[in-house]
């Protein structure tokens, strides 16, 4: 299998499942408990809070372990409804559906909702997100890096815009750890998964600025210091720490050969293939690329490279089922038939150069064929 999907899920690395395994094996004891199978569980979450404290820049009594970036963005937006109470919201338009869905949830019970459209490149503008401000708007959300076209969005300035209206700002980094380096400082919440960086999956953080008014939605004990009940999953949460451990050590390099990777990639089947187009602009994260190609059906693309072993996306993984065309590509203002052709190929650090090559050919042959059945002239 060649596996160009690597922003729905990684593959767990095996330092990272040894480092788990002692904790479901010989220190499985609940980290609420007082005995000292107990205090094992309980000092390893003390420590791989404190990683991810150091590692984002805030203090481990603002670190949250969750399931994963869905929990972290319905924690944070239906959170700040709900300390809240009433008033407007501000969500980009091609967030992760937890968000979208979140906000549309929140609007059916009252709050006002403004959702902000890109630019043509897939960019969310500061200046629109200062304008969709009202007196009443106590929380934005925008993404760091989109997750269907991989554009990196500026985050930092919105954050700053944020800052001066006394708006929550939450940041779904989601995409965005283990190829960039991520702080917290320019923003007031925070999310990442484990498992887009090699990690366990159904683990996750999430970064609540102290002061920032957050409602739980999970009651239960007083595990997370009450914000979120429910045994936490000690395993998993050594497992996270240790995965991003290793993609900080290795940002650097892992991002260049990524990036080679991509770059290879795109330019061949744009200079290959007739009728092919890279869908967002600007800087975009190394591992992605979201490519249209006329005359097709992604669907029909997409298992057409699995039959020859290449798994491949058209979107967003939470997605999948969905027959409406993709929310990002329509905000961002592409014509219909563009949105409709569109695959998502994401590389990793496992991918090789003999996989770009194979997927090239073998795309070629596809688009061909399709287009023969459709009528449509070939390349």
């Amino acid at each position: 299998m060649i596996y160009l999907d690597n922003a729905a899920t990684t593959p767990l690395d095996g330092c990272v499942l040894e480092e788990m395994l002692p904790y479901l094996r010989e220190n499985y004891g609940n980290s609420q408990s007082q005995h000292s199978l107990g205090r094992a569980s309980a000092n390893a979450l003390v420590c791989a809070r404190d990683f991810f404290a150091q590692a984002l820049g805030c203090r481990s009594e603002e670190i949250y372990f969750t399931s994963g970036g869905t929990e972290c963005g319905n924690t944070a937006l239906k959170g700040a409804c709900s300390a809240r109470g009433k008033g407007h919201i501000i969500v980009s338009a091609i967030e992760h559906p937890s968000l979208i869905e979140s906000a549309k949830d929140m609007l059916a019970r009252g709050f006002e909702v403004t959702f902000v459209n890109p630019d043509k490149d897939g960019r969310v503008q500061p200046a629109e997100i200062e304008r969709a401000m009202r007196q009443d708007t106590f929380f934005c959300a925008v993404a760091s890096a989109n997750n269907e076209t991989g554009v990196i969005q500026p985050a930092r300035e919105i954050g700053e815009i944020c800052r001066k209206r006394g708006v929550f700002y939450y940041a779904d980094c989601v995409q965005s750890a283990g190829t960039q380096k991520l702080s917290c400082d320019f923003c007031d919440g925070l999310g990442i998964s484990a498992h887009k960086f090699y990690g366990p999956k159904g683990a996750g953080v999430l970064y609540i600025k102290s002061g920032g008014k957050i409602s739980r939605l999970i009651s239960g004990g007083m595990q997370e210091r009450g914000l979120r009940g429910g045994t936490v999953n000690v395993a998993a949460a050594v497992g996270m720490a240790k995965a991003y451990e290793n993609a900080l050590l290795n940002l650097e390099k892992n991002r260049a050969y990524i990036s080679g990777l991509k770059n290879s990639f795109v330019k061949r089947v744009l200079a290959e293939i007739d009728g092919a187009y890279l869908n967002g602009g600007g800087e975009i994260l190394p591992s992605h690329a979201n490519i249209s190609f006329d005359g097709c059906d992604g669907e029909n693309i997409l298992f057409a490279l699995d039959l020859k072993g290449i798994a491949v996306s058209t979107g967003s993984a939470c997605s999948a089922g969905a027959v409406n065309p993709s929310h990002v590509l329509t905000a961002m203002g592409l014509p219909y038939e563009r949105v409709r052709s569109a695959v998502r190929f994401s590389f990793g650090k496992y991918n090789t150069a003999e996989e770009v090559n194979k997927t090239v050919k073998a795309l070629k042959e596809i688009i061909s064929k399709i287009r023969s059945v459709n009528g449509r002239n070939t390349h």
